[in-house]
């Protein structure tokens, strides 16, 4: 079963509200948005509370791979355009891109130049994180869930089996196990959470 990383889509409508108006101030200067965010959660919560906009949207490949499980389960109401070469003309200068910070100075996406780079992430809060990373603009907007968020939303995904990841897992593991639940930790490539950026 493939449980979709929820944790809180109450949306920050400030957040949202400031991202559109900066995509719109870039598309009157013929300059492409690009907002860095993860490819499983962070993008596609951009997304749910980008819907209404009226520019278009489109998401490097790593964050297109999920969106299909999203809109089956309802999360999402339509499906961005795929940043590709066929979709070039669409976004460049005109809409925004969506991608993980990993693209950043690559080939793909200088395709997609003259651009303004942003980061949707907690860490944004940090004005000398913007600079580190030669953003234009920063967006305060984490996932971070507490405890209770955590269990909650073990609770509502009906999965049996669960991967926990960053942070201190084994706690909420050892909890999740004493639950009846089959619960791991996951081991991923990041040193810390400040290596991770949380992009």
């Amino acid at each position: 079963t493939f449980a979709l990383p929820v944790y809180q889509w109450e949306h920050p409508l400030k957040v949202f509200a400031e991202i559109a108006d900066w995509c719109n101030q870039n598309i009157l200067k013929n300059c492409t948005s690009v907002l860095f965010a993860y490819a499983l959660g962070k993008a596609q919560r951009l997304l749910k509370g980008l819907e209404n906009c009226d520019f278009p949207i489109a998401v490097h490949g790593s964050v297109m791979r999920f969106i299909p499980h999203y809109l089956q389960a309802g999360v999402l109401k339509k499906k961005p355009l795929l940043g590709n070469k066929d979709n070039l003309s669409k976004i460049k200068g005109r809409g925004l891109l969506i991608a993980p910070i990993s693209t950043l100075g690559s080939p793909w996406l200088k395709k997609f130049a003259p651009f303004s780079l942003a980061g949707a992430s907690g860490w944004m809060q940090l004005r000398g994180n913007r600079r580190r990373k030669g953003f234009d603009r920063g967006f305060v907007l984490s996932d971070h869930a507490d405890w209770k968020d955590i269990l909650q939303t073990v609770k509502e995904t009906g999965a049996s089996k669960i991967g926990a990841t960053h942070g201190f897992t084994d706690p909420l593991v050892q909890y999740l196990n004493e639950k009846d639940y089959q619960a791991y930790s996951l081991k991923t490539n990041f040193r810390s959470e400040e290596s991770a950026g949380e992009f």
